[in-house]
């Protein structure tokens, strides 16, 4: 009788054993996606403190008239091609333009979704 109860022993912790194995592979999973998912956003609020360091806001107080009616005349010279130039700008950023992936961090490189319609 105590052999067998022994042997029914181990079966049963070999099944918790196996039941744990699974649960610790899910967990790795888990752990390796939210540190992929850590990682693109790092990588995004990085390239976005560059951006806004790159594009301090003009104080538009301190201007002059003569300062402000020269940003006026640019900005009326770019409302052609306002919409293109800032979606090539984005693209040059790091950002997706393409209706596939619109708006995500681009970290493969070039997307040619993206520089097909740069292109048109």
């Amino acid at each position: 009788m105590e052999k067998k109860n022994i042997f029914t022993h181990m079966q049963e912790m070999e099944a918790q054993m196996d039941e744990m194995r699974t649960t610790l592979g899910d967990w790795k999973q888990t752990v390796k996606e939210l540190m992929e998912a850590n990682q693109k956003l790092s990588l995004e609020n990085e390239q976005l403190r560059i951006i806004l360091k790159r594009e301090a806001p003009v104080d538009k107080a301190a201007l002059s008239a003569e300062a402000e009616a020269i940003l006026a005349a640019e900005g009326k010279e770019e409302v052609v091609g306002e919409g293109y130039d800032n979606l090539a700008r984005l693209y040059h950023e790091g950002f997706h333009i393409c209706n596939v992936y619109f708006g995500h961090l681009r970290t493969e490189g070039d997307c040619l979704f993206c520089l097909s319609f740069l292109n048109k």
